[in-house]
């Protein structure tokens, strides 16, 4: 069968409906034909289930459209792997801005409604913005054309690592953190804060984060406060304080214990439990902090979930904006 292409589509005429929609879920029915997007057009030439689209092959095709060649082996991919796929145009599927495929359950058709994984396709040196992620599957077409699947997600944050400090906790500044030479035991034993100066010493040494809340929650004093913890901690490592700041405060009130996670290359692990440090589990998450408005590549992104993954951890990226820090989960995915 031959196809025409028309307004952005490829129209198929008599018995395209019943060929390419009803029998394998290709395109729209128009009529007793079918309008194909170009990618099924395209995949249909590979398949040899279609002969040309105004006389053109598959080569002569995709030279003429390269624009959809990173989406051609997404969608060549998922049809492979026994899905029907609906393209993302309007007037055929409602879906988030930015997605390019919806992919049906096993057994499903466009003509379900039903949906399985939303895919966004990227190639590798794409810059991505994470706050447009979390409801879909992003699908990464690397420059040897190999495909890595990555799901996103927004995910609640909880636990219940909810410790009373008590008050009046002294504390000193020293350089790039605070020592509380005489500190109760459940600072440490019970609320993870800090690292004891040694093993057999009550000395407690704070990070400037952890010092910040505790000063902020009116548990720890030192000369000059929170501000002077906060100003310390600006002048150590600017801005990115402040977020770091709001997204440990941030944890600490959802009952989640966050630790530095710089051995894993991540701003903190976090503990969903603690009872006590010497019962202490595996830390589930490793959070990367962002701003808000934060792109990173692709290869980036796969970095940190192979990190994580690698570790048995979840990665999370905690975007920071004026007064919320909105969470984003990325996992690799085999669909």
């Amino acid at each position: 069968m031959q196809g025409h292409l028309a307004d952005g589509l490829v129209e198929v005429g008599p018995n395209g409906r019943e060929r390419y929609y009803d029998s394998s879920g290709y395109g729209r029915p128009r009529g007793d034909g079918v309008v194909l997007d170009p990618i099924e057009a395209a995949h249909l030439l590979y398949r040899g289930d279609l002969d040309a689209v105004d006389g053109a092959g598959l080569q002569e095709f995709l030279a003429d459209n390269d624009g959809i060649v990173a989406r051609f082996l997404v969608y060549k991919d998922l049809r492979q792997r026994g899905f029907y796929v609906s393209p993302a145009r309007e007037g055929w599927v409602a879906e988030p801005t930015g997605v390019d495929f919806v992919v049906h359950p096993r057994g499903d058709g466009p003509w379900d409604g039903t949906v399985e994984y939303r895919v966004r396709v990227v190639g590798e040196r794409t810059a991505v913005s994470v706050a447009s992620l979390g409801d879909a599957v992003l699908a990464v077409v690397d420059e040897e054309s190999e495909l890595t699947y990555l799901e996103t997600d927004r995910p609640a944050i909880g636990g219940d690592s909810l410790l009373e400090t008590p008050p009046d906790v002294e504390g000193t500044l020293l350089g790039d953190r605070a020592i509380c030479w005489s500190p109760p035991a459940d600072l440490y034993g019970r609320g993870f804060y800090g690292q004891p100066l040694d093993g057999d010493d009550d000395a407690l040494q704070l990070s400037l984060l952890e010092a910040a809340y505790l000063a902020d929650r009116g548990v720890l004093s030192v000369e000059g406060g929170a501000d002077a913890i906060e100003s310390r901690g600006r002048s150590v490592e600017g801005d990115r304080f402040g977020r770091r700041l709001t997204v440990y405060r941030t944890l600490r009130a959802c009952g989640v214990v966050p630790k530095t996670g710089f051995k894993f290359g991540a701003d903190f692990r976090t503990y969903e439990t603690v009872e006590h440090v010497d019962e202490l589990g595996h830390s589930e998450l490793l959070v990367r902090v962002l701003d808000a408005d934060a792109e990173r590549s692709p290869r980036d992104i796969a970095l940190d979930v192979r990190l994580a993954h690698g570790v048995r951890k979840r990665m999370v990226f905690a975007l920071v904006g004026t007064d919320s820090v909105r969470w984003l989960s990325v996992g690799r995915l085999t669909p």
